[in-house]
């Protein structure tokens, strides 16, 4: 029997490159390269019915840490990403398979929560169907066949790009693409709170489902403003450097930065930070240390002047202002950096992204880095002239290994279906 060209096929179909060029921002031979060694291996237990998915990692340009409390954001969807073959099934089975990882096979007629599945894949599954039937949504059985360039505690969100892949796929296979994709965010960070156990805000699994560059409001977490900035810095690609370090394990350090903000906000008698008046916060603080650590104060700080730095570089952006934009950016980091202190893990003394951010401010051509994500452990962002990206690359790979710095582009759409 004759050996299928899985990538010559693909690269024959009609709308494939089309697709990936326009919508992934990503070389169609590579990503048919890709899809060729997953379609290969899923074949072979799923047969020839099957769709493409692809659900990218994101960015986060400015607002750090804020989300959790009702603030603002300015985020984007890249072009690292999280392929899926996937085979609708009859029944109540999802079956997933991650290259590098065991199956996941989830029953999904139960969507009850198990404390033993939380931090796994199974747990995420399981909420996104509750989240989904919470919402009047249709769901039902699947096989999925996945790899993923959003390197797992790397800081690029490599569970929110998995949450909202399986509302992308039950919204294609079961609800005629329906979902709005706010209400896949929503769900999908249902899925993290409540049943992996992760307290993150919204900005994760919204920016990977808009796509693009989004400026993003959360003071209504039900129905937040989002606007899309038109992002026109062609000379400076985004490098990310992957410092080292696994922030799986590190969501008691994460969970205090929105238990302290909150603690601050009750205070003042609100539930979260943004709805206390800055200038009530600035005019008590002599009382709030009395009640409060000093580190809770500091964050708080940090909040209220991230928000006010999200719309001056929203205005930098539409105004194409680059020396202000990139300025906003580096001053975001540094605020995470002595306020925020979510540069390091408590008791930690390797502090990779302390030296990666060193060693950015010695190089020539680098206009703005900063912390990127949760922080702790994982990835630094870097803006880099386009003439001195190549050196950049070299000079910190032979630190963190030239697998760990790469070059990323902001793809225009979320998490979506290829269409062929």
């Amino acid at each position: 029997m004759a050996t299928v060209d899985y990538k010559k096929m693909l690269m024959k179909e009609k709308n494939f490159v089309k697709e990936v060029t326009e919508h992934l921002a990503a070389d169609p031979q590579t990503t048919a390269n890709r899809f060729a060694a997953l379609i290969k291996e899923h074949e072979k237990q799923w047969g020839k019915n099957y769709m493409l998915f692809s659900s990218p990692g994101r960015i986060e340009v400015c607002g750090n840490h804020t989300d959790h409390n009702n603030g603002k954001v300015v985020a984007a969807a890249v072009t690292a990403d999280t392929l899926a073959v996937v085979t609708p099934l009859n029944g109540s089975k999802v079956m997933v398979k991650s290259v590098g990882y065991p199956e996941v096979e989830v029953d999904i007629s139960d969507t009850s929560i198990h404390e033993s599945e939380k931090g796994t894949s199974l747990a995420l599954v399981r909420g996104v169907v509750k989240g989904m039937r919470d919402r009047g949504y249709q769901t039902g059985g699947f096989a999925a066949t996945t790899v993923s360039q959003v390197c797992k505690g790397a800081g690029m969100s490599s569970s929110a790009s998995f949450e909202v892949l399986v509302c992308e796929i039950l919204n294609e296979l079961y609800n005629n693409g329906v979902v709005p994709p706010i209400q896949k965010a929503i769900i999908s960070q249902y899925a993290e709170n409540v049943y992996f156990g992760k307290p993150s805000g919204l900005m994760d699994q919204a920016s990977i489902a808009l796509g693009g560059i989004s400026y993003i409001d959360f003071k209504d977490t039900a129905a937040p403003e989002v606007r899309k900035p038109l992002w026109d810095f062609k000379d400076i690609p985004v490098v990310v450097v992957n410092c080292g370090g696994d922030h799986c394990d590190l969501t008691p350090q994460y969970a205090a930065i929105r238990y302290e903000m909150e603690e601050v906000a009750a205070y003042f008698g609100q539930k979260k930070l943004r709805f206390v008046a800055p200038e009530s916060f600035y005019a008590d603080i002599a009382g709030l240390r009395n009640k409060v650590s000093g580190r809770a104060v500091l964050r708080a700080m940090h909040y209220f002047e991230e928000n006010a730095r999200v719309d001056a570089l929203v205005e930098a952006i539409n105004t194409i202002d680059e020396a202000k934009a990139m300025a906003l950016i580096s001053a975001s980091g540094d605020s995470s950096y002595k306020k925020l202190q979510n540069c390091y893990a408590e008791g930690d003394t390797s502090q990779p992204i302390p030296l990666a951010l060193a060693l950015c401010k010695r190089f020539d051509g680098v206009v703005a880095c900063r912390v990127h994500g949760g922080g702790f452990a994982g990835t630094i962002l870097t803006f880099v002239r386009n003439n001195h990206k190549e050196a950049f690359c070299e000079t910190m790979s032979k630190v963190f290994g030239k697998d760990n710095v790469f070059a990323v582009g902001i793809r225009s759409t979320g998490t979506r279906k290829i269409n062929l």
